[in-house]
């Protein structure tokens, strides 16, 4: 093994930041990176051959100095997602004699003296993470790096159990072996096992193996099995008509239409629009009209979040994502949610007065923690995979509560909920999956197995603190999303073909290929025979049981035809997916797995024995209510000593987590990929995260008008009070949200419904029977939507042992629905922007009243402020008058009538007002004397209902729609929107004022907490400067200045069309809204992967044009694209291809974007005059940035390029999307030599036109706001922006609508790509 040591692991920031964590037993901190490279026999590698791929490699002799010196390195039987791309890199660079490359952190420390062995241990658990790390004093030895143990056997458990006598001590034996693997057996899953061991024949001479035994604990968990949802249910003695889950199936009974496939599969598929399908057919990007239907799914991942955060968030994410690309033949996912549940936050220097401390086990995160790391994980995987996230919620709770008893308890998230949805699209022939024939290859896709993730379903299904910590350690998994593109990009090829050799797909999770394998056979009425070592796998130690039953993430299971098997293993090859042909199927229904290593049969069931069925569970509960009280709205009864209660109310609502601004949990996400958003959480000209619903389009091509639409609905504190009223508020709050986008009818709308619940907790089985009823039977029958689709967690209790004595933490029964739709139109998608009178002139504010007038306060926002909850909940009151309000809403999405649309929810009318104020930069006058009397109830209330902008010429025109539906007396007109410099917040009654304040404070307020956990997780600086624009009520705002005309005519139609290599590596996920902007711009855009280029099928003399597109090559692990451009340097094929097109022809262009960007400028040696281009290095922030900006395009510079020689002296706003977007230049006389031949052509401006270093207005602290370089001759163009994923027109986060008429299908940004084709000519 040679060990080498690197460049700094630690920012300025991130150091500084350390420190602090530290501060209590060390002085001093630094960090630096060092690899361990193993080697094949017979070869060696010196650090000469690996400085080309290791960039910042030290003098061999090089040793880290200091007092002590620690090393964090993976844990002993791990391999790093890092590794296994690092090694990729340099396989392919041919050095071929490397094994392996493991990367670690050296920390150099100097600790205060004197103080206790604990005090040390404390602090140094902050350098490492002990779910995937493990934390030495000296260098690791080989052995703990690099395993190279023997395979683990596999184990029998003796259960003694084929005389009758003996069945006891069998069952004694099995549920002793229950606790020790963790597998969550209940008793009489335990007694059927051993009955089946003792009679059924073909078990009857043997014992089972821990094989067999872990796959049964996983298959039957509660996570796969949802055995409380089919259980026979008494409530109070009276023994329940249905199950839950039939009550839930009750909704699709009722209302099929619009639902092609339900409950049957990884996701439900609705019916889509009419567009167009764009993929590759046979090699060249083409637009294929056909129905593009949709699928949506919304999945929890909370054990491994409490856990581990980063990777449970990162692999929720991931696991959600399969779904959706693994449904019926394979399915393409498109667009996400995240949402989470902790208790409360507790941020250093900002307690609020609400917040309760109330300990935690030792082994679990804290809420903060979990919100530090999880969102990262999500987003991670979310941006790295190639998914925009552009919809979620956020909701902390710890409150104590009084139990009929009199005895008191704690509710809140020690058990948070992460959870990870979204919609994706299939063809339509695609939706359900064709049956397998035997004597079928079966497939393992993705992935090698590893040990991680062992028994994650089965700890998912137990209460926190029931299982061990090495259990709980065990379960959790670790992501590599660049591995899920590439699985993905292979099931993209196959359902492009026009007969999908997919017969059958599902993804692997929970329980690993245990549960994947039997489920894709047993599916189709067949048995199969697998061979263990034919999974592939990485770690030789692993055991047969690790093997199978390992959770190793981003792998599915499928089967083609024999037949197709050479073609569908071509395709892997050429995306370098690894793949395994792990059996075939059977006629006979029988699982056999054998094991030619050990030369042994770990797995010899009867189908029917794994997927039978033990006796059904019934569940028996009483209902149990809290005792309640009235909560005082004057708040005198908690704050009896403040003069201006409504002052201290707003105060902290505004910084409530589920009413605060959520902008630090949304900017780390990348919410512009795939170019087909119409609406994300961004919303207006200074981007304020107040979107009500999400927005994809249906496609590019003939489906760019329409689209598919998602939003979120949840009320989990109101089930405290009750739990029917939480759930119907939850659908009726998701209704309100997807009311802001254009739907066909109410009908069309499907939900998915996500509960969280702890039903062995007294009262909660209940509660969950009680609201699983309101909605199933009741609510979703009534509205005509059905409910095709759904999760459930059952579990949701923390226990753990402090001072001798119990504690615990329960969840409230928590409900997140999550609609789904088609969208009619996606250019009339409502937001809270209020907008001004130069826009539109006068205008009102009026608020649709679907409560009858209540205003109760019971479980709001306003009550946990004070630590009460109340006694009275809002519920839908009628729903008829819903149901006339949507349609009343339909018919108003057909006029222009509505100027800016929000729901009453979380804060009540002050929030829903305010937000609309931050995101149009206004000032708002509100009369309350159409309310009632009761001012803070009044404001504060989370009743059914919504604010509506309107001009006042419309006014009369809009009441009649509302009288028409029967809503004339719903409607009040309350507001005044004031366009003045102060913009003032006012609330007044009868003429007197209620409450006064400004726009600025009071967003500050409402920014203020998403500001402390911002300056906590990145750089503070930065988060300083952000909260800092809040206060320019001059700024104005983000728009378009073009200095070119942009109408529908400039759109090229030429018969002629040149080919442009669309180019990616692994890891690239831009490639589809790249080729779309060529091809919309006159050229045929053409799949090369870069493996074509390597082996010589394609040859860069076939084009004109190559697009570098963005996204993570290789995972980005040695710097942002450095192993794309390192592949290409040292490879001879490559690099003479890339020399030919670069040097030794002059009819060519090249643009490189994002991650083709960064790869542009490591390729700079080939590239002529491009030596003093920067490089694009990390972010100021420390963070990854998805943003919306403003670029100005040189007036003079841009003249010299292909690209933008029309477009100079332009400002359009555009999406970065990017981590590492710095530019920085190498030396001070490259900056001079780029500034003096004008290579500059693109660069930040503030929203007043100044080239600018404000974060956030410049995302990334480049160097003189550089954003774009050109090469001398014009014919080259790298930039970090993406203006392919702003083509098409609603793909702006924002455009004023005056563009919305003129500019038809697409935006200004096509410009680049058609001044291209005329250079072409």
């Amino acid at each position: 093994m040679l060990v080498l040591y690197g460049g700094s692991a630690l920012t300025p920031h991130n150091q500084k930041k350390l420190l602090q964590a530290t501060e209590s037993a060390f002085d001093r901190i630094e960090a630096v990176y060092f690899y361990l490279i193993q080697t094949k026999d017979g070869y060696h590698v010196s650090s000469n051959d690996l400085r080309p791929i290791l960039s910042d490699l030290q003098p061999d002799e090089f040793r880290p100095s200091g007092p002590q010196v620690a090393f964090v390195f993976p844990r002993t039987g791990t391999i790093s997602p890092w590794s296994s791309k690092a090694t990729n890199i340099a396989n392919v660079c041919n050095l071929k004699g490397v094994n392996r490359i493991e990367r670690g952190i050296a920390y150099s420390v100097t600790c205060k003296q004197g103080l206790s062995e604990n005090i040390y241990e404390n602090a140094f658990s902050n350098l490492f993470d002990r779910m995937t790390e493990t934390l030495r004093y000296e260098p690791p030895k080989e052995e703990e790096v690099f395993n190279t143990q023997e395979p683990a056997p596999l184990v029998t458990i003796k259960l003694g159990c084929n005389q009758e006598a003996d069945k006891e001590n069998a069952k004694r034996r099995l549920a002793e072996a229950n606790v020790k693997f963790g597998l969550a057996l209940a008793s009489d899953e335990i007694d059927y096992l051993v009955e089946c061991y003792a009679n059924e024949p073909s078990l009857q001479h043997r014992e089972p193996t821990d094989v067999e035994l872990f796959m049964f604990g996983q298959v039957n968990s509660e996570h796969c099995r949802h055995k409380i949802f089919n259980a026979d249910w008494t409530i109070d003695g009276n023994k329940m008509e249905n199950s839950l889950f039939q009550m839930i199936r009750n909704t699709h009974k009722l209302n099929p239409h619009h639902t092609i496939s339900a409950y049957s599969d990884n996701a439900a598929v609705f019916e889509g629009n009419a567009g167009s399908n764009f993929f590759p057919m046979n090699g060249e990007w083409t637009l294929k009209d056909e129905t593009v239907d949709f699928l949506g799914k919304v999945e929890t991942h909370n054990h491994p979040t409490a856990v581990s955060p980063y990777p449970g968030a990162a692999t929720g994410s991931g696991g959600e994502i399969r779904d959706e690309g693994a449904v019926g033949q394979g399915s393409k996912p498109k667009a996400g949610l995240a949402g989470y549940n902790v208790s409360d936050l507790h941020i250093p220097g900002f307690k609020q007065p609400w917040e309760l401390e109330v300990g935690k086990p030792f082994h679990i995160a804290s809420p903060l923690d979990i919100m530090l790391s999880a969102p990262i994980g999500s987003s991670s995987f979310n941006n790295e995979f190639g998914r925009p996230c552009i919809n979620g919620y956020f909701r902390t709770l710890t409150m104590e509560v009084t139990r009929s008893d009199g005895t008191t308890e704690y509710r809140g998230y020690h058990k948070p909920i992460m959870a990870a949805g979204g919609v994706g699209c299939i063809r339509r022939q695609h939706a359900f999956k064709k049956s397998i024939s035997a004597g079928s290859p079966i497939i393992v896709l993705g992935g090698p197995a590893l040990l991680v993730g062992l028994g994650g379903g089965a700890a998912s299904s137990m209460n926190s603190g029931e299982g061990s910590e090495d259990l709980d350690f065990a379960s959790v998994q670790r992501g590599n999303p660049e591995m899920q593109r590439r699985a993905q990009m292979v099931i993209d090829t196959c359902t492009a073909m026009e007969d999908n050799i997919i017969q059958s797909i599902h993804d692997v999770g929970a329980g690993g290929v245990s549960n994947a394998l039997p489920e894709l056979v047993h599916d189709a009425g067949l048995g199969a025979r697998f061979e263990l070592r034919d999974i592939p796998c990485i770690e030789p130690s692993m055991s047969p049981m690790q093997i199978w039953c390992c959770e190793s993430q981003e792998r599915y299971v499928l089967s083609v035809k024999s037949e197709d098997l050479d073609l569908f293993t071509s395709i892997c090859e050429r995306e370098r997916c690894p793949y395994g042909v792990v059996g075939y199927a059977t006629e006979e229904q029988r699982l056999v797995l054998t094991d030619r290593l050990y030369k042994s049969t770990p797995i010899d069931l009867p189908m029917e024995v794994l997927f039978g069925k033990p006796p059904k569970m019934s569940r028996v509960d009483n209902t149990d209510p809290l005792v309640l009280k009235k909560f005082d709205s004057s708040l005198n009864a908690y704050i009896p000593t403040v003069d201006q209660p409504i002052t201290d109310a707003v105060q902290r609502v505004l910084r409530m987590p589920a009413v605060a601004s959520k902008s630090f949990l949304i900017t780390i996400g990348d919410r512009s990929i795939t170019g087909l958003v119409a609406r994300e959480q961004m919303v207006g000209p200074w981007q304020t995260p107040v979107a009500d619903v999400a927005v994809t389009v249906t496609s590019y091509g003939k489906g760019t008008t329409t689209g598919e639409a998602f939003a979120v609905g949840e009320k989990p504190i109101t089930a405290l009070i009750s739990s029917a009223a939480s759930a119907r508020m939850a659908v009726a709050e998701c209704i309100m949200n997807m009311a802001a986008a254009s739907l066909p009818h109410l009908s069309h709308i499907r939900l998915s419904a996500n509960w969280m619940s702890s039903p062995t907790h007294s009262g909660e089985g209940a509660k969950l029977y009680e609201a699983v009823q309101a909605i199933g039977l009741d609510l979703c029958p009534q509205l005509g939507i059905s409910i095709p689709v759904g999760k459930d967690s059952m579990s949701m209790s923390m226990k753990w042992m402090e001072d001798s004595r119990e504690q615990s933490v329960t969840a409230p029964l928590s409900l997140v629905i999550t609609g789904f739709s088609s969208v009619n139109n996606v250019e009339s998608i409502w937001t809270p922007q209020l907008k001004r009178a130069n826009e539109i002139g006068p205008s009102s504010l009026l608020y649709i009243d679907l409560a009858n007038g209540k205003q109760r306060l019971g479980g709001s926002i306003l009550a946990q402020c004070y630590k009460e909850l109340g006694d009275e909940a809002p519920d839908v009151e009628d729903v008829e008058l819903l149901k006339s309000y949507f349609s009343a809403i339909t018919q108003l999405h057909t006029t222009d009538y509505v100027q800016a649309y929000h729901d009453n929810s979380d804060g009540g009318l002050f929030v829903t007002v305010s937000e609309m104020a931050f995101a149009g930069r206004v000032g708002v006058v509100s009369d309350l004397e159409n309310f009632s009397n009761d001012n803070i109830a009044t404001l504060f209330n989370e009743e059914l209902g919504a604010v509506i902008q309107i001009r006042d010429s419309d006014f009369e025109s809009v009441y009649e729609i509302f009288k028409a539906h029967g809503l004339g007396k719903a409607v009040k007109k309350f507001g005044k929107v004031i366009s003045n410099e102060a913009q003032e917040v006012v609330f007044v009654r009868s003429s007197e004022i209620v409450y006064k304040s400004t726009r600025a404070a009071l967003q500050s307020l409402w920014h203020e907490t998403s500001y402390k956990m911002q300056s906590i997780r990145d750089n503070p600086k930065c988060a300083q400067q952000e909260y800092e624009t809040i206060w320019d009520n001059s700024d104005p705002g983000i728009d378009f200045h073009l200095t070119f005309e942009h109408s529908p005519k400039s759109d090229l139609s030429l018969t002629n069309r040149p080919k442009v290599a669309v180019l990616r590596e692994q890891g690239v996920n831009g490639h589809m809204e790249m080729a779309y902007s060529f091809h919309a711009a006159g050229f045929t855009p053409v799949d090369v992967h870069m493996t074509d280029i390597i082996n010589g099928k394609l040859t860069l003399d076939m084009f004109v044009g190559i697009a570098a597109c963005g996204g993570f090559s290789y995972g980005d692990v040695l710097g942002s694209a450095n192993g794309w451009a390192t592949s290409i340097l040292l490879h001879d094929t490559a690099r003479q291809e890339f020399y030919k097109f670069f040097n030794q022809r002059k009819d060519t262009f090249a643009i490189g974007l994002c991650n083709g960007c960064q790869l542009f400028t490591r390729l700079k040696t080939l590239i002529p005059g491009a030596q003093c281009w920067p490089l694009f290095l990390s972010n100021e922030s420390s963070q990854y940035e998805g943003r919306t900006v403003m670029l100005q395009l040189d007036p003079r510079n841009s003249a010299s390029s292909i690209f933008t020689n029309e477009m100079g002296g332009s400002r359009i706003p555009i999406a970065v999307a990017h981590g590492e977007g710095r530019a920085v230049f190498e030396s001070d006389s490259d900056y001079t030599k780029f500034k003096q031949e004008g290579l500059d052509v693109l660069y930040y401006v503030d929203n007043y036109g100044n080239r600018t270093s404000q974060y956030p207005l410049n995302p990334n602290g480049s160097t003189d706001a550089i954003a774009g370089v050109r090469s001398p001759c014009g014919r080259f163009l790298a930039m970090m922006p993406h203006p392919e994923r702003v083509v098409l027109k609603v793909a702006n986060s924002y455009y004023p609508k005056s563009c919305s008429e003129n500019w038809g299908t697409h935006g200004p940004w096509l410009r680049l790509f058609q001044s291209a084709r005329k250079w072409v000519g």
